[in-house]
This record gives structure tokens, C-alpha cells and sequence, in this order.
């Protein structure tokens, strides 16, 4: 990590996780120069992000923004309900989706799998961001008419009608959640390709301000 960090050649690392469990996660993130961070989780892009003036945004975090921006779902003055903590997605996306700044402004509730009355808070949502890393958590029961689904979740499930023996499935419970919604992702398909997309474009943004652009 450390060769990357000091060879001009790269402009962006990103590693990808889980990492085996004899490698120390923290230790390799946290050894990524800030400046190569493609993929923003550096304790030091996270707090720039918490601070309102990011080096990095988070990819997934990115994309999910995009995609609320481009398809006419602008957050502001929307209350967003954001189901996950997690580090890669639910606590950044909640700090983006937070600043006073175009794309965002936005009222953020935060729950988990851990929030008591769980579907009194998800219900709140007029933007719902899924990302608890549990298969078809969100039912329709859990959401209100009209709401803005947002599924990042990707999970594997045990399926002997497919080929591989399995089938890949969101935190939401597709099909009657979709039936409630205005919008929702699919899995795959969904945020997935927009993650691709950020990532790209920050390595990008690198590699400009590398070369003095």
C-alpha cells in the first residue's frame, strides 16, 4: 500500500472489502494516502465529507445522489429516512444528503436493525435508503404511499431453480414495496453501476489534481 501511495503512476486505490480475516481492515484503510482515497473512506475524507467540504465522496453514497438528482427526486426539503450505519454507506450518505448544498438539504433521519418500532421511523420517509445488509428487510407495510425507494443492498440468496444456486436480492422486498413506491431501484442493476460510475469519476478527479488541473 504504501509502494502505491508513493508511485505517481496511480492516482486512485480502492480495496476491495471484506479483506480475509488475517488482514487487519483498518490498518490497510487507514494506510491509503487521503489523496489517492478513490473510494473516500479514509477517516480523513470522511471528516472533510462531515465538515461540508469533501476531498472524496464516498462512491455508493455518490451514485444514490445522482441518482435522486437525475431522475427528478431532488432531496431538498424532503425527509429521507436512511436504514444502515454503515461506514461505506449509511452514516456517509447521511452526512451528504445533510449539507446545505445543491443535491442535498435535506431533513435525515437514521435507523437500523437494532431501532426500536423500526417501521414507525421508515414509514417517516418520503426517501427511503436501504442499506441494512439484510434480504428483503424493508416490506411494504414499512413504507408510505408514494415513498422513493432507494435499495443498496445486495445479498445472495439459496435458489435451487437457478444455475449457480442462488439469486442476488436488495434490503427491500421488491415486488410489494414496488406497488406502494413511486420509485424504487432494482438488485442488480440499480445503484450498483452508479457506484462504478463515481468511482470513475473521482480516480478522474485524482488524476487532475495530480497533474495540476
Amino acid at each position: 500500500m504504501r509502494q502505491l501511495n508513493e508511485d505517481a503512476r496511480f492516482h486512485g486505490i480502492l480495496v476491495q472489502l471484506p479483506l480475509p480475516p488475517q488482514v487487519n481492515e483498518e490498518a490497510v484503510l487507514y494506510t491509503i494516502d487521503p489523496a489517492k482515497d478513490v473510494d473516500g473512506l479514509h477517516p480523513f475524507n470522511l471528516g472533510r465529507l462531515a465538515a461540508g467540504n469533501p476531498t472524496f465522496v464516498p462512491c455508493t453514497p455518490a451514485g444514490v445522489q445522482e441518482m435522486l438528482v437525475r431522475t427528478g427526486h431532488d432531496p431538498a426539503g424532503k425527509h429521507v429516512v436512511v436504514c444502515g450505519r454503515s461506514n461505506i454507506v449509511g452514516k456517509p450518505v447521511s452526512l451528504l444528503l445533510l449539507q446545505k448544498a445543491a443535491g442535498a438539504n435535506a431533513t435525515v433521519s437514521v435507523c437500523h436493525t437494532g431501532t426500536r418500532d423500526l417501521g414507525e421511523i421508515t414509514r417517516q420517509g418520503d426517501i427511503l435508503i436501504a442499506a441494512a445488509g439484510r434480504p428483503e428487510f424493508i416490506t411494504a407495510d414499512m413504507v408510505k404511499d408514494g415513498v422513493v425507494v432507494i435499495d443498496v443492498g445486495i445479498n445472495r440468496v439459496d435458489d435451487a431453480t437457478r444455475e449457480r444456486g442462488y439469486r442476488l436480492t436488495g434490503d427491500v422486498d421488491f415486488g410489494p414495496v414496488s406497488e406502494v413506491a413511486s420509485a424504487i431501484t432494482p438488485v442488480p442493476g440499480g445503484v450498483g453501476p452508479m457506484t462504478i460510475a463515481m468511482l470513475l469519476r473521482n480516480t478522474l478527479q485524482s488524476a487532475q489534481r495530480a497533474s495540476g488541473g
